[in-house]
């Protein structure tokens, strides 16, 4: 995601009304599957809960929604966005030793 736009933040409410503020870092495809990596905006980065957070998009009746992925499928989505992550890192890294 390009840094030169800004942050993007959304609002999200789970099933008992509490609402959380998430940063969007990126989104991935996947076999066809739109998954987003979030960081929790409301949490302190040394809280226990801060972390990553992957979320995938459904669709029903023509809307778009968020869940949370089973937890195999979000390890899976984690390890494809640190691959990408650290492939970026690595080019950056190439580029300044030239």
């Amino acid at each position: 995601m390009s840094e030169e736009y800004g942050s993007d933040f959304i609002t999200i409410t789970d099933d008992e009304g509490n609402a959380y503020q998430l940063e969007h870092l990126d989104t991935l495809e996947i076999d066809g599957v739109y998954y987003l990596a979030f960081l929790p905006a409301d949490i302190d980065e040394d809280d226990e809960r801060f972390g990553f957070i992957i979320m995938k998009q459904e669709e029903e009746n023509g809307e778009s929604y968020l869940v949370v992925p089973p937890d195999e499928e979000a390890d899976f989505a984690y390890q494809r966005f640190m691959e990408r992550l650290f492939a970026d890192e690595l080019e950056e890294g190439e580029e300044e030793a030239e």
